[in-house]
């Protein structure tokens, strides 16, 4: 047996259509598959399966509702009903409940604009683009500082307020010179459980919503790949593991300057309502032998 490099393209535009209530059953080895890891963060923080399944009942609400309309008339609670499969009362009582809050942490909105100038401005970055030291502050307003990059976004909250939280969280480091230097694996916190569980949301919604896209054909197909390997040394998976942070972390601050310069530009556009996301994910376990699903990068040789 020989092993190939195996590049793995989700959603090929080919969809199996199956009747209401009898879902294609590569979907269901899908959807057991990505639920894995995630039942294993819920029990691990206790929530229990009826508490997530009232969550779920919402979350079936709000997407017929936002995604599921006729002529654009808003659904019925008779027609929510049967997209979903949930009685009419449970239906009513999800619609008459106040909206969840999906606002991010301040700390996280506010972090992602200050990182992404850091990492993508010239006035803070060197020669080679990587992101200075900064001073706390600056006798001279026209210098650079942590303080200079504060006022940058926001001048509503102050620069040792955000300093402080990020020494918490290991987003920056503080040396006894007092110059401030940016954690460059920071663009998820290392500490900060809300921080982390926010990122949690966006980013795995944002690689799902990707793979929904392309699976449902709903347009031009958006990005998305994956390289696997198995059969791996411990010594093989640390070599690419860290290949991963140096390409991955070049890759994302490269386009980190870009989308800094496109959204400056794009500033006070009645035209910008459009976002965009790159994330990059690297993870690596025991090899998984499942005997339902094919052993990709497997060959004859």
């Amino acid at each position: 047996m020989g092993f190939f490099p195996t590049i793995i393209v989700y959603g090929d535009g080919m969809m199996k259509k199956t009747a209401i209530g009898e879902p294609s059953s590569a979907l269901v080895r899908a959807i057991t598959r990505l639920m894995r890891p995630l039942v294993r963060a819920l029990i691990g923080q206790g929530m229990t399966f009826p508490y997530l399944s009232n969550l779920l009942k919402a979350v079936y609400v709000e997407v017929a509702k936002a995604d599921y309309r006729v002529d654009d008339s808003e659904p019925s609670v008779s027609r929510l009903s049967i997209l979903t499969g949930l009685q009419r009362k449970d239906v009513n009582r999800i619609l008459e409940s106040p909206t969840p809050d999906k606002t991010p942490p301040q700390s996280v909105s506010l972090a992602a604009r200050l990182i992404g100038i850091w990492t993508g401005d010239k006035r803070f970055t060197d020669e080679e683009g990587a992101p200075k030291p900064l001073p706390r502050m600056s006798d001279n307003s026209e210098d650079v500082s942590f303080e200079s990059l504060m006022r940058s976004v926001s001048t509503d909250v102050r620069a040792k307020v955000i300093l402080d939280e990020w020494a918490r969280l290991d987003v920056v480091r503080i040396d006894k010179a007092g110059l401030v230097t940016l954690n460059q694996d920071a663009f998820v916190p290392s500490k900060g459980f809300d921080e982390k569980a926010y990122y949690l949301g966006r980013n795995v919604s944002d690689h799902i919503s990707t793979s929904v896209h392309n699976l449902l054909d709903d347009g031009d197909p958006f990005f998305e790949r994956a390289v696997y390997y198995d059969r791996l040394t411990p010594k093989s998976v640390a070599i690419l593991r860290e290949r991963t942070r140096e390409v991955g972390m070049q890759a994302l601050l490269e386009l980190n300057k870009e989308a800094l310069a496109l959204a400056d530009q794009d500033e006070g556009d009645s035209k910008a309502t459009e976002r965009m996301s790159l994330g990059l994910y690297y993870y690596d376990g025991p090899d998984e032998k499942l005997t339902d699903e094919p052993d990709f990068g497997e060959g004859e040789s």
